[in-house]
């Protein structure tokens, strides 16, 4: 007998759908309230993060090079006071296979897919994922289906996803473009049931677990090349796999004393699933309008309960805007003749301006660059704009206003990340969890909240009135 697929009906079989495409069952790890065994689910994966590199190197996965950008720290270091401008470093993810650090998740999820006999992956991405995905099935032998969110209702696609669509394409995956709404989860759902493939999903603890080798690498290198663990590293945050992955490989490697701090491009005032205002946008991934909403809210992703939870890790949240990312993408290939972009470019972005907090043998590192061309560098990306109707100048980015103009800093100086207010969004998530289930919230939901937002029962009970 045919299921029905329409909306309602497919939506209310996702987590049916859900169970068969990932091979868990995501109820082993609830506890009927607000908590559920997050640990456990990490270790679901039955990969030990030893495993995990092995798996990843056999497909030429990790073990990226740690570079220091000296011009761009002496750069930083003539704004800041005297004895003050950290080193900067990047872990050059662009060297993995298909050009980000989205190739350690899909190395992990893919190969898991070959081992429990899938024929073939599906992921539901707009960015670097989809072809991290794309090339591990073609090294691994499975088919592979990109379901990505592309365009307006008039047919008219950003740059840079255009781009990412491409390389999907390059590596052999089927890519099942759309139109900015909610028919992209009923579709992803609707070709998972149909195809029996493997759910390859970013937040699953397949691909949170490929990101821990990540931080692991970088405490590694850090030690090896300076003697010391780092003292900062700024994550690109977009849906928080990266900045859970880095900071649970750098807790698993012993660097205790590290500060995790999260970097989005301040799209505030721009809705993402908003047909009018998904081509006002200049950066498509590694903003607010990504970034809060998944850390306030990490269960609304496409699978029951995310393994990216980045408030449980991140000391501060901190925002840029897309001039000053633009800027720093140029200034990275002028003075350091490494061109990439833009996404890392947010962390280092933040990480020129918090550089000028900490003293000059402090080391900041940001955990993420990845490969620029075609779509995805900065001048298809500005003409775009302006054929959007965004103004283009020099000035204060302070004077920025996302979805109206693009403010290029006039010089370094103005490079400024500003602090976001993490205490506010801690409360947002406490809020939205108890939201979710009725009655007075267990001790046990209640260390759990405060495991979920770096803080402790005091401050949840706070939050809640208790």
């Amino acid at each position: 007998m045919a299921l029905a697929k329409d909306y309602a009906s497919v939506m209310g079989r996702s987590n049916e759908i859900m169970k068969k495409a990932l091979g868990l069952d995501y109820t082993d790890f609830e506890s009927g309230s607000v908590a559920f065994d997050y640990e456990t689910l990490m270790k679901s994966t039955g990969y030990t993060l030893d495993e995990v590199a092995k798996i990843q190197g056999r497909t030429g996965v990790g073990n990226t090079p740690l570079l220091e950008l000296r011009n761009l720290s002496a750069l930083s270091r003539k704004y800041a006071k005297p004895g003050y401008g950290a080193r900067i470093f990047a872990k050059d993810e662009a060297a993995n296979p298909s050009g980000s650090f989205k190739a350690r998740r899909a190395a992990c999820a893919v190969a898991h897919a070959k081992k429990l006999g899938y024929k073939g992956v599906i992921a539901a991405t707009s960015g670097n994922y989809g072809a991290a995905v794309a090339s591990q099935a073609a090294m691994q032998g499975l088919e592979c289906i990109i379901v990505q969110e592309c365009y307006d209702s008039r047919g008219v696609g950003q740059p840079e996803i255009v781009e990412k669509a491409r390389k999907c394409e390059a590596f052999g995956a089927e890519v099942v473009q759309l139109t900015v709404g909610p028919e992209l989860f009923y579709s992803f759902l609707s070709i998972l049931e149909d195809t029996g493939y493997f759910n390859a999903s970013l937040y699953s603890p397949f691909g949170i677990a490929g990101v821990e080798t990540l931080g692991y690498e970088i405490a590694m290198q850090c030690r090896e090349y300076i003697g010391k663990d780092p003292d900062m590293v700024v994550c690109t945050n977009a849906g928080g796999g990266m900045m859970t992955g880095t900071a649970r490989g750098l807790m698993k490697a012993g660097a205790t004393d590290t500060k995790y701090v999260a970097a989005s491009i301040d799209l505030t005032g721009l809705h993402m699933a908003s047909d009018k205002q998904f081509n006002r946008k200049s950066c498509t991934t590694g903003h607010t309008g990504f970034g809060v909403p998944y850390a306030t809210d990490p269960d609304h992703s496409d699978v029951p309960r995310s393994a990216a939870r980045p408030l449980r890790y991140m000391d501060r949240y901190v925002t840029v805007t897309q001039g000053e990312v633009f800027y720093m993408t140029e200034a990275l290939a002028n003075l350091e003749g490494i061109e990439r972009g833009p996404a890392g470019n947010t962390a280092l972005a933040a990480a020129f301006s918090l550089a000028q907090e900490l003293p000059e043998d402090a080391v900041i590192v940001i955990s993420e660059t990845e490969y620029t061309g075609a779509g995805k560098h900065i001048q298809p990306q500005l003409s775009f704009a302006r054929e959007n109707g965004i103004d283009i100048c020099f000035g204060d980015p302070k004077d920025d206003k996302p979805g109206e103009n693009i403010v290029l800093p006039k010089d370094p100086s103005y490079i400024k990340c500003k602090d976001a207010d993490i205490n506010r969004f801690r409360t947002s998530l406490i809020k939205k969890a108890c939201g979710k289930h009725e009655g007075t919230p267990t001790d046990a939901d209640l260390e759990f909240l405060a495991l979920e937002t770096k803080t402790d029962v005091a401050f949840v009970k706070e939050v809640l009135g208790l």
